[in-house]
């Protein structure tokens, strides 16, 4: 199953393990920036294959800039929450970089957080 956040939002109705995985990414906050980075807009999508073992799962995501400090940290810590997911057999994170990211993908809450509302 592929899922895009992009170009189909993220009110789409999700599954167990979409609900569980968009959770994860609400607890990981990019370090210079208060707010989670599923309100930042920082996943772009995932992928989930099913085998009989659990889920193969890879997430797209991007960094708030190509140099971005954490570019380490924040794709290994969702790499570690996602593979610490009961059905989760794999997960591992593709850092993409187009389309470019934008304050527009915020979340409303997020840019109420950030004080751009």
């Amino acid at each position: 199953m592929k899922r895009d956040f992009l170009f189909q939002g993220r009110d789409q109705d999700l599954t167990p393990l979409e609900e569980d995985l968009v959770e994860v990414m609400k607890t990981i906050y990019d370090p210079e920036i208060p707010v989670p980075i599923w309100d930042l807009g920082l996943i772009y999508g995932w992928d989930i294959e099913e085998t009989p073992e659990g889920a193969d799962v890879t997430i797209r995501m991007t960094l708030t800039a190509p140099n971005c400090p954490a570019a380490e940290s924040l794709p290994a810590e969702v790499e570690q929450g996602a593979n610490a997911l009961d059905g989760v057999r794999t997960a591992r994170v593709e850092i993409v970089f187009i389309p470019s990211y934008s304050m527009e993908m915020m979340t409303e809450e997020a840019k109420l957080t950030l004080g751009l509302l």
